[in-house]
């Protein structure tokens, strides 16, 4: 008998299988226990995964860290300058440092202007000084640079050759192209759009009609494509086909261009103009295109970057400097001329003091912190080192760092790895056979690796390109028209390589006569024409070639290696563009002229790693070249590939652990990961610890079998037919449509189109007909059915053509409940029409089609596709950590595990648990069969709701022998010739096998191992007799109790090491395990709130102040000081003012009512929101604004959405005349009892002091979510003794209390190292805790039913009390489960539990109330309720507060 563990492995979950399998026919299998542990994902990783996106879990954090830290950085060297201008005599404690007085809004920029040029104080330079270390310009970092960023334009010497000669960037193009120079270089914004502007003022003259200011503003910021579909409507232009290509195309739109300048062209030459025009404005229009043109602005307007700013200001004083970034060399040449000037009329300003505020505080920064220490360790390499460590002994691994990717090493080593793997099929065979004419043909149909010769003349084509496909290998190993198949659909070449050559291309095309041959040239063919054209221009021609066979120390000087090393780990320098030193740098390595040295040095590399160090891959590298696979070119080289290499030997001799370890922090560097494997170790040592250590543990890969040789075929033809219909729409696209280079959004745009032919190029929300002509206009979108908020689904099927005014007025509804709620039935079943015409016609999917007709309500959080990469990961990773303690860990497949689970009836078994949730919610009915038998079926089943269905999968994986899945990978890999006849496929895994001997042992596992049922279906053999084996599976299911992560942790005790100097200085300090509060950040302001209240003891003189007549108020005064300021006695019993009249008159004819109004001061909570659909316009504070969006709401029918959005396009005027809009606004908020994070100052710096004296509170935010609800008794008091209750026996009565404490609180107690839960809270007052709640705690619920009596009267009686029943006996789990509930939600008096087999955590179906879930907002709810502690592996441990 084998011990199997059995584990499924998920991105939140753990199910787990503890078996005895039987190993021969005299032992019976059995099932020793099974159970399931849940690790939930936060809502940041749960939203992440989600929508696919990789970003680590603390990014959010990081960023918000980063902000501080920079905040923080800032505030030092502002401190410091202050400190050295102060001691220098520049300022002192009195010096006012910010603007002060009537008309000195901008005056710190008058100065910085004025000081350019002339004198001005040590105070206001000062001042001046100041504001430069606000803001000290960008500085740019390549190795920090992001992608959104864009590329800086480096075109200062062409602005140079535009500004002297007079001339325009099309007229400098179109020279150069006449000089045979066909590389177009960078020009700056402000020289494109200075083009643009004089081409449309000259045509304007020509067609004053057309070219109006409303088509000028609609062309701002538009791309090629946009550009041309304006101005083909706008100029009621139909296009004209050009008979010029290539280089004379492009010579001739320059010419109109120039011409466009002085004289008349057409409509449709202008077209093509301002086409061309906005593509390059489209290039300069990222964040350091910007930068750069500003930087232009000021070297030719001979300006500082304080005279560019005030320039600004006194043209338009409401001009925005929000986003105004320039240079940091610009600000530190602005410092230089600053301090020149200033140093004429002030001696104090030395040599020595500028160094020290420039250098050493304005502009310091510190060089980026090494990530050096993040790069893994080389797998193949590395080795286990202990070392000592502050008193501890610690076992860490040491070895070289993987290499770049981008390396020439990895390249090529990549290649050959590839290519070994590569198998050709086809006649391909060698033969010797003669037919029957005696002839022998060449070859034979077969399949088989490529030889040497084929693999050195591929690596030599890859090695010096992108990427090759599988039609492009076989041209070029067997000619055009071979009829071979590839294993591989497309091979990557070498990236690095095929980058470099790009460029030297552009160059090459920029130093030649004609484009059009070398425009063709790729691969092999481009190096040999580059070796010529290096040598004629005197490059250095070693750049064209890399040998990795030499020695390190010679490899690492060859020119190739050189160049992508410099590249690559090159930082940035002092200049604008932070790349002067590498162009530099190249031209006198290699040889190229700056403009085309430049060219080189903005070649980027991708960041990332391979798992191998770079002495690995050289000593592997020799044996792939000469055809050994991976695995054996690992083991001539002396290593092992992998820690399953092991051979029989080895596995015998391996010293296994007892218990597992768990994972450092960051290990993986992936937290997701790294949290589910901690999970599973923790799982995997209490299994060990209570059922024994197994003998094998058996896991779930989240990988699909191999595809038959039929779905191989089928797949295949797809791809080339969908390549055929791509190339078709393409040409289509060219043809009909004018646009040059369709895009993927293009082409798909075009295939939603044809797809509506059947309803007459109609849509299928409005049934709106698209035009030809409208179809890439903005006028529709292309729409997602059901949206990517409620399911991130981007593909073809869930897409289709729409108006863009139904998509906003859509907005997140699926497209059914869209046309349901804006529709009558009639329209509804029209649109069921027109969805069920195109499934019918083969034009949508049925996958389409489901996505018309679903609800939101029918969709469910399914699997996705990053659920099921993250559980390959995981399942990998699981596989290593596993093999240390058992000598065999066998990973099995879902698809191997789902035909197990169907074989053996397990779902049957779910459904049977479920029946009852199922039938309550109406979804169950029973089917006649052909015997007159009713078969139980429920509706809409899914196993996915249950957290039992892991525990199900896990224990067929403990059930799934090697034997089964060898079966299934050799019967999905075979060719099914007839019913009972297969062909069984060569293939590399299971090459060790010829044919007849694999069919022989799959014949042979077929026989022991499946039988027939009475259909004649071939099923497995259930681990014992199926009926038993379905009871014990659905008692051992109706057992377990599902185990979740609770986070009970409140602070993480961190060390942090700070470096000072040479020492190191370690700092031990508590850090909290989540958000201290929201991070909106809250205004206040106090508003009158007026309120009617009855007169009673609450009218103190206080409150009576606040009484709004001021008759009423000065008479209830007046009685309040007859009875001493007494209320109760004043406003109460025989003196209430309904039996004791409080006249306010002599005659008595007027009196106090009894009720008041009262006029109150309130805080109310401000903060800034955009306008936008989401915006509520009742709390807009400013009644103008509030007025304003009102209108603007109604102009729009009460539609937010189309209201508020276009903004930029369509703007909400506070003050047209002076370009004022409304983009955001202030708004009110109720926050409960906000935290304020800072007090009051003023605009230098001091604290403003209330009337009495005090500070002030500022900045205000919400504790966040509750950490727990404490729940206690108290007495109950007597209110007219003020002494506890006592019931007839003598003992004081209790009633429950309860206390919410915040996650804000409960760090503060951690951190003055007091108990996270206050059990002795008001013990003075008689309070006894009774226990905590905190989420994802479990509680056991009394259970009560209603039954009748003989008379037909219902009682509440109770069945099930959990005080009653011993909690610890695993005997009782099965009457425990249905009353086993965890904490969901918490908040004041509002308690959500959901039972903890379930899955969902918002189906609130009344139905199902007090079964899968239960609301709590009363005591009484939760009277006799026990606490307990589940474990990892589902058994009660502890009972009561723990």
């Amino acid at each position: 008998m084998r011990k199997i563990l059995g584990l499924d492995l998920g991105t939140n979950s753990i199910g787990w299988a503890v078996v005895n399998e039987a190993e021969n026919e005299n032992e019976t299998s059995s099932i020793v226990k099974l159970g399931v542990r849940v690790n939930p994902l936060s809502v940041d990783e749960s939203t992440k995964f989600q929508k696919g996106d990789s970003i680590t879990t603390n990014a959010g954090r990081t960023l918000k860290r980063s902000a501080r830290r920079n905040l923080q950085r800032y505030k030092q060297r502002r401190e410091h300058l202050i400190k050295v201008l102060s001691e220098n005599g520049f300022i002192d404690k009195e010096t006012i440092l910010s603007e002060h007085g009537h008309g000195s809004t901008f005056e710190t920029y008058r100065l910085r202007a004025k000081a350019v040029d002339e004198e001005i104080s040590l105070q206001e330079f000062a001042r001046v000084l100041l504001m430069i270390n606000k803001k000290r310009g960008y500085k740019s970092s390549r190795k920090a640079k992001s992608d959104d960023e864009g590329q800086a334009t480096n075109g200062m010497e062409i602005a140079k050759v535009l500004y002297r000669e007079n001339i325009t960037p099309g007229e400098l193009v179109l020279r150069r192209l006449n000089e045979s120079k066909h590389n177009i270089p960078d020009f700056y914004r402000s020289d494109l759009q200075s083009e643009f502007d004089k081409i449309w003022n000259c045509q304007k003259t020509f067609y004053p009609d057309l070219l109006t200011d409303k088509l000028k503003e609609e062309l701002k910021n538009k791309n090629s494509k946009q550009t041309y579909g304006i101005c083909k409507s706008s100029l009621n232009i139909e296009g004209m086909k050009r008979q010029t290509k290539g280089e004379e195309l492009k010579k001739e739109n320059y010419s109109w261009r120039v011409e466009a300048l002085n004289k008349q062209i057409s409509l449709e030459q202008l077209a093509v103009v301002l086409q061309e025009l906005n593509a390059q404005l489209n290039k300069t229009d990222s964040h350091l295109g910007k930068i750069s043109n500003r930087s232009k602005e000021l070297y030719f307007g001979n300006k500082t970057v304080g005279q560019y700013i005030m320039g600004q200001l006194e043209e338009n004083p409401n001009y925005s400097l929000a986003n105004q970034v320039f240079y940091r060399q610009d600000y530190l040449d602005e410092f230089e001329k600053l301090w020149d000037t200033q140093s004429r009329y002030h001696k104090e300003l030395t040599n020595e003091l500028k160094h020290e505020i420039g250098k050493t505080i304005i502009f310091f920064q510190r060089p980026l912190k090494s990530q050096k220490g993040l790069i893994s360790i080389c797998e193949l390499e590395r080795k286990e080192i202990t070392i000592e460590q502050n008193g501890h002994r610690k076992t860490i691994k040491t070895g070289p760092r993987v290499c770049p990717k981008s390396s020439p090493h990895f390249q090529e080593f990549k290649i050959w790895q590839t290519i070994n793997n590569l198998q050709i099929e086809g006649r391909v065979l060698p033969n010797t056979q003669k037919d029957l004419f005696g002839e022998a043909p060449d070859h034979k149909y077969g399949k088989r690796f490529l030889s040497e010769e084929e693999k050195a003349k591929l690596f030599e084509e890859l090695n010096v390109c992108q990427k090759l496909s599988d039609k492009q290998i076989i041209e070029l190993l067997f000619g055009k028209k071979a009829d071979i198949k590839l294993n591989f659909q497309s091979v990557d070449g070498n990236t690095t390589n095929a980058r470099f050559l790009e460029v030297y291309k552009q160059i090459a095309e920029a130093e030649s006569s004609s484009t059009t041959a070398l425009s063709k040239l790729t691969g092999s063919k481009l190096v040999s024409y580059l070796r010529d054209f290096f040598a004629k221009q005197g490059y250095n021609i070693d750049l064209l070639h890399f040998d990795i066979n030499t020695e390190t120390n010679i490899f690492e000087h060859q020119a190739t290696y050189r160049l992508w090393h410099l590249i690559y780990s090159f930082e940035g320098d002092n200049s604008k563009t932070g790349n002067d030193k590498l162009i530099k740098k190249i031209s006198e390595l290699y040889g190229f002229e700056e403009e085309y040295a430049s060219m080189i040095a903005n070649i980027t590399f991708s960041p990332d790693y391979g798992s191998l160090s770079t002495k690995a891959m050289c000593k592997i590298l020799p044996h792939l070249r000469k055809g050994l696979m991976y695995s054996e070119a690992c083991e001539q080289a002396g290593y092992k590939h992998s820690a399953r290499s092991l051979t029989r030997e080895e596995l015998d001799q391996k010293v296994l652990k007892d218990y597992l370890e768990l994972l450092p922090k960051n290990s993986l560097r992936n937290p997701v990961v790294e949290k589910i494997l901690n999970q599973m170790i923790n799982v995997v040592n209490q299994i060990i610890e209570t059922y024994g250590k197994p003998d094998e543990i058996r896991i779930e890969l989240a990988r699909e079998l191999k595809k038959s040789a039929k779905e191989r075929e089928e797949a295949d033809k797809k791809v080339r037919e969908a390549k055929k219909e791509h190339d078709t729409i393409c040409e289509k696209l060219k043809k009909d449509f004018g646009i040059e280079s369709p895009s993927r959004n293009d082409i798909i745009r075009y295939k939603l189109y044809e797809e509506l032919e059947p309803c007459g190029y109609k849509t299928i929300y409005t049934n709106t007909y698209i035009r030809q002509e409208e179809l890439f206009s903005k006028k529709f979108d292309i729409e997602h059915i059901i949206p990517q908020a409620l399911r991130f689904d981007d593909s073809f099927s869930n897409k289709t053509l729409e108006l863009r005014s139904a998509n906003i007025e859509k907005g997140k509804k699926t497209a059914y409940d869209y046309i349901s709620e804006k529709n009558g039935s009639k329209e509804i079943e029209d649109y069921k029409s027109r969805v069920k015409l195109l499934l019918d016609d083969g034009k949508i999917s049925k996958a389409k089609y489901k996505n018309l007709m679903t609800r939101a309500e029918d969709i469910d959080g399914g699997f996705i596709n990053r659920d099921l990469r993250d559980s390959q990961y995981i399942a990998k990773k699981a596989r290593e950590i596993l093999e240390s303690i058992v000598k065999v860990v066998t990973t099995t497949t879902g698809s191997i595990t789902d035909r197990l689970r169907e074989d053996w009836q397990l779902v049957d078994v779910m459904k049977e648990l479920n029946w009852d949730k199922y039938d309550r919610l109406g979804l169950t009915h029973y089917r006649i069969n052909r015997d007159g038998q009713q078969i139980p079926q429920i509706i809409d089943w899914t196993k996915r709701n249950d957290h039992r269905h892991h525990a199900m999968d896990a224990l067929t994986i403990a059930f799934t022998k090697p034997s089964y899945i060898q079966y299934l990978n050799n019967l999905h890999a075979r060719i099914q010739k007839s019913e009972e006849d297969y062909i069984d496929l060569d293939t590399v895994e299971l090459s060790k096998l010829d044919k007849s001997d694999r069919s022989s042992v799959i014949y042979a596992i077929e026989r022991k191992e499946l039988h027939r049922t009475t259909n004649g279906k071939l099923v497995f053999n259930p681990p014992m007799p199926l009926n038993e084996f379905r009871a014990e599976a659905k008692r051992q299911l109706e057992s377990i109790l599902v185990s979740i992560k609770s986070k009970n942790k409140v602070t993480t005790r961190n060390t942090n090491k700070i470096k000072a100097g040479n020492k190191t200085l370690s700092v031990t300090q508590l850090t909290p395990r989540g958000e201290l509060h929201e991070a909106t950040v809250h205004g206040i302001v106090m508003q009158y709130v007026t309120s009617e209240e009855s007169i009673d003891k609450t009218f103190t003189a206080e409150k009576i102040a606040m009484v709004a007549n001021k008759r009423y108020r000065e008479a209830l005064l007046k009685r309040l000081e007859e009875f001493g300021g007494n209320p109760e006695k004043a406003f109460t019993g025989k003196n209430s003012l309904e039996k004791y009249p409080l006249f306010i008159d002599i005659h008595h004819d007027s009196k106090v009512p009894s009720k008041v109004k009262i006029v109150r001061r309130e805080p109310i909570y401000t903060i800034r929101k955009p306008v936008d659909e989401n915006l509520n316009i009742k709390k807009v504070l400013d009644k103008k604004i509030k007025t304003i969006l009102e209108e603007r709401l109604e102009a729009f029918g009460g539609k937010a959405k189309e209201a508020f959005s276009n903004l930029d396009e369509n703007p909400i005027w506070l003050n047209e005349e002076k370009g004022i809009a409304i983009k955001r606004v202030t708004i009110g908020e109720n926050m409960g009892n906000p935290i304020p994070l800072h007090s009051k100052r003023d605009k230098n710096g001091k604290f403003i002091l209330d009337e009495k004296g005090s500070k002030q509170a500022v900045d205000f935010v919400k504790s966040g979510n509750n950490h727990h609800v404490a729940i206690y008794r108290k007495p109950i008091i007597d209110e007219r003794t003020n002494e506890p209750q006592i019931d007839e026996n003598g003992n004081v009565m209790y009633e429950m209390e309860e206390r919410c404490v915040s996650f804000f609180e409960t760090t503060i107690r951690a951190n003055n190292g007091e108990t996270i839960i206050d059990k002795s809270y008001n013990n003075n007052k008689g309070w006894q805790f009774m226990f905590s709640m905190k989420q994802n705690e479990y509680f056991v619920f009394p259970r009560y039913e209603i039954v009748k009596d003989e008379n037909g009267k219902e009682h509440r009686i109770k069945t099930f009390d959990p005080e009653e029943i011993d909690l610890l006996n695993p005997a009782n789990y099965p009457l425990i489960s249905p009353n086993l509930f965890r904490v969901q939600k918490l908040s004041s008096m509002y308690y959500v539990f959901r039972h903890h087999l379930e899955t969902s955590v918002d189906n609130t179906d009344k139905a199902l109330k007090d079964v899968t879930w239960k609301r709590c907002t009363s005591f009484d709810s939760i009277k006799g309720i026990v606490k307990v502690r589940v474990n990892h592996i589902g058994q009660i441990v502890s009972v009561g507060e723990y």
